[in-house]
C-alpha cells in the first residue's frame, strides 16, 4: 500500500482508540469519505483487507494499526 495511506490508516486507528478505547472495530470504509473520490485508491485497500489478508468486515483498529505499522 502507498505510504499515504498507511498514515491516514494509522491515523484513522489512534483516534478511534481514543474516542473508544482499544476495544474499538472499524471496516476498510472508515478511511475513506462517503463519497468516493478515489476508486483505485479504495480497491488497493479494499485488496489489502479482504484478499491478501482475509481480514472479516470489521476488525480491531489496534490490530489494523499494528498490522500496517508493520507493513504487512
Amino acid at each position: 500500500m502507498r505510504t499515504q495511506i498507511r498514515e491516514k490508516i494509522i491515523a484513522v486507528c489512534d483516534k478511534k482508540i481514543a474516542q473508544k478505547g482499544d476495544n474499538v472495530g472499524l471496516s476498510f470504509y472508515a478511511f475513506f469519505a462517503n463519497k468516493n473520490g478515489d476508486p483505485e485508491l479504495l480497491m488497493e485497500v479494499a485488496t489489502w483487507w479482504i484478499k491478501l489478508h482475509q481480514l472479516d468486515h470489521f476488525e480491531k483498529a489496534k490490530k489494523i494499526k499494528q498490522m500496517v505499522g508493520r507493513g504487512l
